[in-house]
């Protein structure tokens, strides 16, 4: 059997109106494209990602997973779109995961770019979207780019002797979530290193606001390095069971993949009382069982005071 491709035409009946007939299969020509910026500024986008954003009729950018490091300045979205020559439009939280449906409807009209800071798949809140950019008939393109699960070999730890990712949320009066233990403690316990990613809040309602019936929104926040580490060190005070201590060696990374990224390692004691300066900020937990590496001997990695904290790496 023979599939006709009809192209859109104006179809002309005797003695009736024009009409426009559109061809059935015509959204199979249109994209979805999933992008990955990198981590630094709007330079780290792929010439691929590139070329992609150029050739979209719609470009969105996800704003609550991650930020690039001029994400938090004002002319922030004007570079991209400076150098995209496309405007773009900032997707928060709420947009993505309620009105999700808006993306999908215009990826089949036109070619849409959603761009990811880091990599496309670094949260699952994009790999939903595909998932249902997919179940709807949609074509859908993934571009990579660097992230934080990578990156963070810049601290000189190996990568393949990391363990289970974990999330630090902030800490509020009533909500003190400490899941995050029981698998800093397993992963230690099998001589892996734990990579810590840290909260942020962009566009959340106060709870006031949620219970009047009206949505009204925090100011940003992000948490530091410093805030992580006195909550973990709280946990533990509060288990007991010894899964790290104040003098755990840990390697603080803040602005990771910009020009001005820093990393310093010290224990967790000695972390607290450095100033890491402006976000986005991670915190590896370090652990091994064998050879001994010493941090301080990567260039890109400080030492607290001029000491050389031990780490032990397979």
């Amino acid at each position: 059997m023979a599939i006709v491709n009809f192209a859109p035409s104006q179809i002309k009946c005797s003695g009736h109106q024009s009409f426009t007939m559109f061809d059935p299969l015509s959204k199979l020509s249109r994209m979805l494209y999933i992008i990955g910026l990198g981590l630094g500024d709007e330079k780290d986008i792929t010439l691929r990602g590139l070329e992609a954003v150029r050739r979209c009729d719609k470009v969105y950018i996800e704003a609550y997973t991650s930020l690039l490091s001029f994400g938090i300045s004002s002319d922030g979205l004007s570079k991209l779109e400076e150098l995209y020559g496309r405007p773009v439009t900032l997707a928060d939280r709420e947009m993505v995961e309620e009105r999700a449906d808006v993306v999908l409807s215009e990826a089949h009209r036109s070619d849409v770019a959603f761009l990811v800071v880091g990599d496309p798949f670094g949260a699952t809140t994009h790999s939903d979207l595909v998932v249902r950019a997919k179940s709807l008939g949609l074509e859908v393109k993934v571009i990579h780019n660097a992230s934080v699960m990578n990156a963070v070999g810049v601290c000189g730890l190996q990568l393949y002797r990391y363990g289970e990712t974990v999330s630090i949320p902030f800490f509020t009066e009533t909500w003190r979530p400490d899941s995050f233990y029981e698998k800093i403690q397993r992963n230690r316990q099998l001589g892996l290193h734990t990579l810590c990613l840290l909260d942020i809040r962009v566009k959340e309602p106060s709870l006031e606001s949620l219970c009047r019936g009206r949505k009204c929104y925090e100011p940003p926040k992000y948490m530091t390095i410093n805030i992580a580490i006195e909550q973990l060190l709280e946990v533990e005070q509060t288990r007991g069971q010894s899964a790290y201590s104040a003098e755990t060696i840990c390697v603080g990374i803040a602005r990771l993949g910009s020009v001005d990224q820093k990393v310093v390692a010290g224990s967790m004691k000695e972390l607290q009382a450095v100033n890491f300066g402006a976000p986005l900020h991670c915190l590896v937990i370090v652990e091994g069982c064998s050879h001994t590496l010493q941090v301080s001997k990567y260039s890109l990695t400080t030492s607290i005071g001029g000491k050389h904290p031990r780490i032990n790496q397979v």
